[in-house]
């Protein structure tokens, strides 16, 4: 079981609401309501360039986003986002590859050694996975999860160096996100604002066994946890910082 959760209000240097936060690597990123991305360095947040985002992941493979306008996915180099293709959600909390999905929700996944080595504009090859999804969040334990428009939860196995997968098992329950922490803990949002964690997992059970109702002060539109600590952002553009 999930040890109890302490929360405080995470005070922050905008002007804005937040709109999506992720973290990894004791790293945390986020993009405001006018979708500039941001880099947490301490207790301020500092502006990441001037390209506008709807989406924003950090972990091994570095620092990703998809563009507002356009579908554009960039990965953060030396202070510039340099474009790496067309996706609609993107993740880079895998074991250094990169995943993510379209917005006709086909899915991708483009290999660690290329993710990593990613400095100036070129023509990648992602490799195109089996299956539809709407949000796929992978971690460097136990395996990837993902959901797709009807809200089915499911999981898969990625390996890094090719992109190749266990095949997909679906999972109890019904969420519109899920995150998945560097230690292997996953979270979901449903479709009324309410996060729960899955438990039970380890390597013999890494889909887990059931799932754990985390009580929220208010709608939750979007979570990320590392390193013992669940991000949250609320309905009314609060983050909260929750450890456990």
């Amino acid at each position: 079981m999930m040890a109890r959760l302490t929360g405080k209000l995470f005070m922050h240097n905008l002007n804005c609401w937040p709109g999506l936060i992720d973290a990894g690597q004791g790293n945390v990123v986020m993009t405001d309501s006018n979708n500039y991305a941001y880099f947490l360095i301490g207790s301020q947040w500092y502006k990441m360039g001037s390209l506008t985002l709807k989406h924003v992941s950090v972990g091994p493979a570095g620092i990703w986003g998809v563009a507002l306008k356009d579908n554009d996915v960039y990965k953060y180099v030396a202070g510039s986002f340099v474009y790496a293709g067309d996706l609609q959600q993107v993740d880079a909390g895998g074991d250094g590859q990169v995943v993510g999905v379209t917005y006709p929700s086909t899915i991708h996944c483009l290999k660690s050694t290329i993710a990593s080595a990613y400095r100036e504009r070129s023509t990648l090859n992602w490799t195109t996975l089996p299956g539809l999804l709407m949000y796929f969040s992978c971690s460097t334990k136990y395996g990837c999860w993902g959901v797709n428009s009807g809200q089915n939860i499911y999981f898969t196995r990625v390996t890094p160096s090719t992109c190749g997968i266990s095949g997909w098992i679906q999972v109890d329950g019904l969420a519109v996100m899920v995150e998945i922490g560097t230690d292997g803990s996953v979270f979901v949002v449903n479709r009324g604002g309410e996060v729960f964690q899955r438990q039970g997992i380890d390597s013999s059970t890494p889909q887990g066994t059931s799932w754990t109702k985390i009580p929220m002060p208010s709608r939750i539109n979007h979570v990320s946890y590392d390193r013992g600590n669940l991000w949250v952002v609320t309905d009314y553009g609060t983050i909260l910082k929750c450890f456990c």
